[in-house]
């Protein structure tokens, strides 16, 4: 398994906010979090691509936003903040050199953030950063390759991987507050623990999964589910309005 990465920008204060007040980020403390998630990455088996820092770019540490890479295709995303689209070339560059990259075209939107991939189905979140061109675009990528895409209305999140996260083939991490578990079908479901509502963000890699350290009793659930769980510090990259599934791209390397 490739991570691609990114270092965090000097201006990551400045980035786009949306479900939570801006505040101050202490810079350093933020590029401490992500080295040690980069290297619970690594530690599972992963394989690390580090991409230089964009200063200019706040949110740019995120690149999960910018693209979703698939076995057979990697689709380059349209994001819905305007600022954010510039992301989106320099990650294009690299993943040329894995697969046949295709893009998003204007005027859909469509954020790397809001796409759960399950099996061969897609779940796509509509929400502030998402439309509905987003989703009949990617689907129209995938439909060659055997996937079925669909679109999950949100409640009061960002992101569909706000609400939800895969824990492999058969199960999943829900917040039954912003997605309705019922829409995946006969998944496994692990509800977080309702006094963490941002915990169902979650990456799993070589049958562990990576948690913030911030969600301990909904830690305990995975456990008890029969999980290994991985915790890393992740609060200022959580004022910033990221997750741990935000700072990397996952793809198999060919």
């Amino acid at each position: 398994m490739l991570a691609i990465v990114r270092e965090v920008p000097r201006s990551i204060a400045s980035g786009e906010r949306t479900h939570v007040a801006r505040e101050p980020i202490d810079l350093e403390m933020a590029r401490e979090e992500h080295r040690r998630y980069v290297g619970a990455l690594s530690g599972l088996g992963c394989e690390i691509l580090s991409l230089e820092e964009e200063p200019e770019l706040a949110d740019s540490v995120f690149v999960e936003d910018t693209a979703c890479v698939f076995d057979e295709i990697a689709v380059l995303t349209r994001p819905g903040a305007r600022s954010r689209r510039p992301e989106v070339d320099s990650i294009a560059e690299v993943l040329q050199n894995y697969r046949k990259v295709v893009r998003i075209e204007p005027p859909a939107t469509l954020d790397g953030g809001d796409i759960l991939v399950f099996g061969k189905r897609v779940f796509v979140g509509l929400g502030s950063r998402t439309d509905g061109g987003g989703v009949g675009a990617l689907a129209e990528h995938l439909a060659p390759h055997g996937y079925t895409v669909e679109g999950v209305p949100l409640g009061d999140c960002l992101h569909l991987k706000s609400a939800v996260s895969v824990l492999g083939e058969e199960s999943l991490l829900v917040h039954p507050g912003w997605v309705d578990g019922a829409l995946f079908g006969a998944a496994r479901i692990v509800e977080i623990d309702p006094t963490e509502p941002f915990a169902a963000n979650a990456v799993f890699v070589e049958n562990s999964v990576i948690v913030a350290e911030a969600f301990p009793r909904t830690r305990e659930r995975l456990e008890s589910a029969g999980l290994r769980v991985v915790c890393v510090p992740a609060g200022e990259l959580a004022k910033a309005e990221g997750g741990v599934t935000c700072c990397s791209l996952l793809l198999k390397s060919p």
